[in-house]
């Protein structure tokens, strides 16, 4: 995992709830989510995007 081991894990899991607060995390962690997907949908469906890159600009 990225070289972290669990004490390292569990100092930035700390520091992301001093951050951004225990309540605020579910809406972090669903606007990462939601992000995230947005992506790979993006990388799964490449098909769309060569109609952008075949135009002459």
């Amino acid at each position: 995992m990225l070289g972290l081991g669990w004490p390292e894990v569990l100092v930035i899991l700390g520091v992301v709830v001093l951050v951004f607060g225990s309540k605020r995390i579910p809406e972090v962690g669903s606007a990462l989510g939601k992000t995230l997907r947005g992506f790979k949908e993006e990388f799964d469906s490449p098909e769309e995007s060569e109609d952008f890159e075949d135009r002459d600009l």
